[in-house]
């Protein structure tokens, strides 16, 4: 539908417009700008939560249109017509019984007002606004006055407010944000409007989204919003590596301070008893630990996720006053390194076996919830699982958190979802592939779960226009970082595949006896064989099988094994484990199975209220599947020979 922002009106009814054509450039295009810390409270910050509920309204107009053309920003939002009540964070679609909300597509609006305390208001102090994240193009105003725009769901953006709030200090602060789900060719994930203009078959106006992804297509403000403060003068950014040694631990790194060049730094690292063992100065430096504790993962160490904690302190002069900021990152010091047959964390092989997640749930959609949160999280231990990959998108930063807390490790991968069309190949494409890749590290570039960057999930590898956009692609990201391996995800035939020449991990997805040879079991070990065997012969690189399933109805049971029946998913996994036993002694490093959980798609005739290879119900309660793997992952876990006695005695126990 068309639709439009601030600066383009003309045509904004035209139905063959994309939704997105309107919307100024300006905001999603540039590259990452600034730092991105994790509001976090200290004695300069001060944080409020603005999660609750929000008045919300679609814009229904032929053309989406309407709340840009009469401007809605420029007074509160029941003005302008009729509003509903919305929850903060959550998606939108699940949450009346409004079918037209379900499944729409265009701009929707969400508005807010707030009190902001009277120390707000004060010289001297920054108030911010941040949206952990929102899908999937956002425009936001204060008060009527627009502060920010940002292109793509799942990443954080953030506008700094101080001289609206100040200049009004005896007003609510009012906040609007206009939302377009929208995708084309050239969004992240990609997708394409589809107008269907036969009057006899479909009612006027009428379009469809496409999409070329398995899971739905939620949107609205799906992670916390926050006020925070800070002083005029303040840390902005933060940049950690760490390389260790058995007896000492170098943690290097690098600060970055606006609003003054004239500003002291000084640095603590304490451990978690809260000892300092080291300090420092200065905007860049090396700080030394020794006889370090090292973050491990989950079951490789009888402590895992250790985490130290860098207190920074900046002092500068503004304005005839001393200023202080003050922020404390968590820090874990480890090394990851690749060979041509192993991922080494700390210098061990580590073995991936865990699961991919959605982050998907009844109700609340795509939106954060934390009781969701620590039951995943149980889960994941119950299980054994020492790893996940974010597909197929980043995940909440709360949820990252958590995997630095408890050593699970991660493989973080971008919105690049979906890239069929050719035209999703084009410059336009590459360069907003390039910015989201810029927002995600700036983002996770400091976490200890996080050891491995992947760019894409299934893109049409074989197309010649994927060889440069690949290179290019993964160049860029290796170098905004260089310590942490990058992949994509593939599913095209290891002799055309043009973007697995640039990676440093194979990551293989493969559905043998499901979406190919459906039903037959007796091929997974010949088909799964060569596919290990081909792709390692070519490249000499190690293997993840980064996906591998098979739907499943709970309680739908059969024997001999049916597909669909729970008998057929455990078969299956056995199926696929054992060709697994004989190639982890060699080359491959992972196996992720897909999936964790039962997750929504659209409807579709193979579907049936979505995709059933979860191991656990979308309501997270096991299907037989869950307990095989849980079988299967603890013993991986106690033939570790990284694994402590204690930890081993422990599993033995289980």
């Amino acid at each position: 539908m068309a639709a439009a922002a601030p600066g383009g009106v003309a045509g904004l009814c035209r139905l063959l417009l994309p939704l997105l054509a309107a919307v100024p450039a300006a905001g999603g295009s540039r590259g990452a700008v600034g730092g991105m810390l994790y509001p976090r409270e200290s004695p300069s910050r001060e944080l409020k939560e603005l999660g609750g509920v929000w008045s919300f309204r679609a814009d229904f107009s032929p053309g989406r249109a309407a709340g840009f053309e009469q401007r809605w920003y420029r007074r509160p939002l029941r003005e302008t017509g009729p509003v509903i009540d919305m929850p903060v964070p959550a998606s939108f679609n699940d949450i009346t019984q409004d079918p037209n909300l379900e499944n729409y597509i265009g701009w929707v609006w969400y508005e807010k007002e707030v009190l902001l305390p009277q120390r707000w208001l004060q010289d001297n102090l920054r108030v911010v606004l941040r949206f952990g994240s929102a899908h999937y193009y956002s425009v936001v105003w204060v008060n009527g006055v627009q502060v920010v725009e940002h292109e793509g769901g799942h990443l954080p953006f953030e506008a700094d407010i101080s001289s609206i709030v100040q200049g009004s200090p005896q007003i609510p602060c009012r906040i609007t944000v206009a939302l377009n789900n929208t995708l084309t060719p050239h969004t992240l994930p990609p997708g394409s409007i589809e107008y269907m203009n036969d009057r006899t078959r479909y009612p006027k106006n009428y379009f469809v989204q496409n999409i070329r992804f398995d899971f739905f297509n939620y949107a609205g403000i799906h992670r916390p919003v926050v006020l925070y403060t800070t002083p005029s003068v303040y840390i902005d950014d933060i940049t950690v590596t760490t390389t260790s040694t058995e007896s000492v631990a170098k943690v290097q790194y690098q600060v970055s301070v606006v609003g003054s060049t004239f500003y002291s730094l000084s640095l603590s690292l304490r451990d978690q008893e809260g000892r300092v063992v080291a300090t420092g100065d200065g905007p860049a430096g090396v700080l030394k630990v020794s006889n370090p504790n090292l973050w491990w993962p989950y079951l490789m160490h009888e402590n895992p996720g250790y985490r130290y904690f860098l207190e920074v302190k900046m002092q500068a002069q503004a304005n005839e006053a001393l200023l202080e900021d003050v922020y404390t990152l968590p820090v874990g010091i480890r090394t990851v390194h690749v060979t041509s047959t192993q991922f080494l964390i700390n210098g061990k092989p580590f073995y991936f076996h865990g699961v991919n997640k959605h982050e998907d749930a009844d109700i609340r959609g795509k939106g954060l919830d934390w009781a969701l949160i620590v039951k995943d999280f149980n889960l994941l231990r119950w299980l054994g699982a020492n790893s996940f990959r974010t597909s197929h998108y980043p995940y909440a930063e709360e949820i990252m958190d958590l995997c630095d807390a408890y050593g699970i490790v991660v493989i973080d991968e971008c919105p690049g979802v979906g890239i069929k069309m050719p035209e999703s190949f084009g410059n336009k494409s590459l360069q907003h592939h390039l910015v989201v890749m810029e927002e995600l590290i700036r983002r996770d570039k400091n976490r200890p779960s996080v050891v491995m960057w992947s760019v894409a999930n299934e893109p049409a590898a074989e197309l010649p226009p994927a060889a440069y956009y690949f290179k290019t692609l993964i160049a860029h990201t290796k170098g905004l970082d260089p310590t942490r391996p990058v992949t994509f995800v593939t599913d095209t035939n290891y002799a055309v595949d043009r973007g697995a020449p640039y990676v440093d991990v194979i990551c293989v997805n493969s559905y043998f006896s499901w979406y190919h040879d459906p039903g037959h079991l007796e091929v997974i070990p010949l088909q799964l064989t060569a596919q290990f065997e081909n792709w390692y012969k070519t490249y000499q690189k190690p293997i993840i099988q980064s996906e591998y399933g098979a739907d499943s109805v709970p309680g739908l049971h059969s024997d001999p094994p049916l597909m669909f029946s729970e008998e057929y998913q455990k078969a299956m996994l056995r199926e696929y484990h054992s060709v697994f036993d004989k190639k982890r002694k060699e080359y491959v490093i992972g196996e992720l199975i897909w999936n964790f959980a039962d997750f929504m798609t659209n409807q579709g005739t193979t579907r049936v209220l979505g995709n059933k290879k979860g191991i656990f119900t979308r309501q997270r309660q096991p299907k037989s599947a869950a307990f095989v793997l849980r079988e299967r992952y603890w013993k991986i876990a106690n033939e570790s020979s990284c694994l402590p006695p204690i930890m081993k005695s422990h599993i033995l126990f289980l």
